[in-house]
């Protein structure tokens, strides 16, 4: 007797709905995650899809709902290590809420940029966080034209549509800088990002303000513009070795910076924290092994995922109001291996 050779029949939404004994309108309604389905027929609607092993067809499910379930994300550089961290985590938060997620980046450039913004717009996502800065707002002013809410980092449009999440960076910076004052520290140098960038700049200000509140003031010399990568915080570092007269610590606009300027000293066969102490900014994962573990400030893409995820999905559902959190994305220092006490 022959075998057949007919494959298994993919189960439907009429399967799933039979399996859970409920209709085929609860099905789709606890698969669309309609917050007003039953929460015992939606336990008995997701059992069925497991047991069942049913994927539902995301295209159909768009065309029936009006919704794609596609968060748009969008970056400045997506090989700056704090990115795929705050990446990850958005996705984390979006999957659990029923969404999948699209990501761009720009890498400051305005044809990039334009770039991400039409592929969103074509596939249609139902809203967008743009986690950078330096974008052309005419750009997203598209995303505005098309009723997609958006939320912003530090600075954005005011738009009914539109969140913009603030980061207290002035908190983490000033624990740095009240951290080196604290070991002895009177000479502390500070390395930038791109000051075309609103965080450069406000990074800039919370450490000259920092400083003073301490009883201490700036030397311009020590006061270099970086471009937040490994090669410009080397490059940087070099430039305050040029001079006659060095700090003795070095606060850094981020992490990469920071790591370039560990490079830069060991090339110049000075050692940290013995001959200069050092301090990043975000905290990526690999601040924890370089050598020394890199003393920095946490900037949590946890809480800034969780709150930009947060934002949109209320802006989408027509229950809730979409604010940006009561309190600014907090900063905070962590003290590793790369400060002590000046040598002199």
């Amino acid at each position: 007797m022959k075998r057949s050779t007919k494959l298994p029949q993919k189960p439907d939404i009429r399967t799933v709905a039979t399996r859970a004994r409920v209709s085929i309108a609860t099905v789709s309604r606890t698969i669309n995650r309609v917050a007003t389905v039953d929460p015992a027929l939606a336990a008995r609607v997701w059992k069925a899809v497991k047991d069942l092993n049913y994927f539902p067809n995301t295209q159909a499910r768009a065309l029936v709902s009006g919704r794609s379930r596609l968060l748009g994300l969008i970056v400045s550089e997506i090989t700056n290590p704090f990115f795929p961290e705050l990446i990850q985590q958005f996705e984390n938060f979006a999957v659990e809420r029923g969404y999948e997620i699209l990501i761009g980046s720009t890498s400051y450039e305005p044809r990039k940029t334009e770039s991400c913004v039409r592929r969103m717009l074509e596939r249609k996502v139902d809203g967008v966080a743009i986690m950078t800065f330096g974008i052309e707002e005419l750009l997203l002013d598209r995303f505005a034209e098309s009723a997609i809410p958006t939320v912003f980092m530090d600075l954005g449009p005011k738009h009914p549509s539109s969140v913009t999440l603030k980061v207290d960076y002035r908190q983490g910076i000033a624990e740095g800088v009240r951290h080196l004052e604290e070991l002895g520290h009177k000479k502390i140098g500070f390395i930038s990002g791109p000051l075309k960038l609103r965080s450069a700049q406000t990074r800039k200000t919370a450490f000259l303000e920092s400083l003073a509140d301490v009883g201490l003031k700036p030397k311009n010399s020590w006061l270099i513009e970086g471009d937040h990568t490994l090669d410009g915080g080397r490059d940087a570092m070099n430039k305050l070795l040029a001079l006659k007269q060095w700090p003795t610590a070095i606060l850094c606009s981020n992490d990469m910076t920071a790591i370039g300027v560990q490079h830069a000293l060991f090339e110049a066969k000075l050692k940290v924290p013995e001959d200069f102490s050092l301090i990043g900014f975000d905290d990526v994962h690999l601040a924890e092994y370089t050598i020394p573990p890199l003393t920095t400030v946490r900037m949590s893409c946890k809480d800034l995922a969780f709150a930009a995820v947060t934002s949109l999905v209320s802006r989408l559902n027509k229950n809730e109001i979409a604010a940006a959190p009561a309190q600014p994305i907090p900063t905070s220092l962590i003290v590793r291996q790369t400060t002590g006490a000046p040598r002199n």
